[in-house]
């Protein structure tokens, strides 16, 4: 898949971030990932981020991260592109890129690099030698350490054609409406915050129609429910779950730090696709917050 191809692919559709499982031991478990993906793909998804955010990236180890980009490669390949994580430091994050194209995967997503922050400079140089260093397309992930101005991702985009995709999570409106102006149609502009359907519609208002979904992990059904009403505008249905669903699930994964995370992993468990526990500095949900997940999730119904 050519970069133009993927940027054509991300601009339409549901995307999401399919967790990393882990046995009890907190080994990556390829079996039941395999199953994961397996059961998610008659939903619909347009492509999944492997080993991205929600797939734990931080937590793993370059072994690991073959392993799965591999098995998500073998399971989905014909069916739905696959993106593998990439990200810390220049060097390293370059690795993981070569990795990803070596293995075949159609694309790569640009996480933050390590806590220190970075001028516009480097984090230019940064975009710029993780983009030259593969043929595939690259989509950066603007959020934590990583905060490109309109100025230096124009830059970016007439340095480097490969780099097709924005994935926006900062939330800055007047930042974000800045990039959509200045760049245009150059890029596939992608929804990254929490929990994104809560910001869907206002993203969508600002050019941004797509974005990626988390808990398509564990209610597959009505992440597509939401994204369909999404797309054809029907406000209605997207403000029934917003405020039956996603408002009391949000009071609920802001109970502890790192729950954007933890909570998905929890539901894949109650909805009986369990990936196992979160990996440090992660930590799972206490078991009173997981009854509360269970009553909220049972008003949904099957999935």
């Amino acid at each position: 898949m050519s970069p133009q191809e993927l940027k054509a692919v991300l601009e339409a559709g549901l995307l999401s971030f399919p967790l990393t499982d882990f046995d009890a031991q907190l080994n990556f478990a390829p079996k039941a990932y395999a199953d994961r993906l397996e059961w998610l793909q008659p939903y619909g998804a347009s492509a999944l981020f492997a080993a991205g955010g929600t797939g734990e990236f931080f937590s793993l180890e370059p072994g690991e991260y073959t392993e799965i980009i591999q098995v998500a490669l073998d399971t989905c390949r014909g069916r739905t592109p696959i993106l593998a994580g990439a990200g810390g430091g220049t060097r390293v994050a370059i690795q993981y890129a070569q990795e990803a194209e070596r293995l075949g995967a159609q694309g790569v997503l640009l996480l933050p690099h390590y806590l220190t922050e970075a001028s516009q400079e480097g984090l230019i140089n940064h975009v710029e030698a993780v983009c030259k260093s593969v043929q595939f397309g690259v989509v950066v992930y603007n959020r934590g350490a990583c905060k490109l101005t309109p100025q230096s991702l124009q830059i970016l985009a007439d340095r480097c054609p490969n780099l097709i995709g924005f994935k926006d999570g900062l939330g800055d409106i007047e930042k974000f409406v800045s990039i959509r102006q200045t760049l245009g149609n150059r890029f596939a502009y992608l929804g990254g915050l929490p929990t994104a359907e809560v910001f869907a519609g206002a993203y969508k208002a600002m050019g941004c129609p797509v974005y990626s979904s988390a808990v398509f992990n564990f209610i597959p059904k009505t992440a597509m429910e939401f994204y369909n009403a999404h797309a054809s505008g029907d406000t209605a249905t997207c403000d029934r779950l917003i405020r039956d669903f996603f408002i009391p699930y949000l009071a609920i994964r802001n109970k502890g730090e790192g729950y954007a995370v933890s909570i998905v992993k929890a539901g894949a468990t109650l909805i009986g696709h369990s990936a196992g526990p979160v990996r440090p500095p992660l930590s799972d949900l206490l078991p009173a917050e997981v009854e509360q997940l269970r009553a909220l999730m049972a008003k949904l119904g099957p999935q």
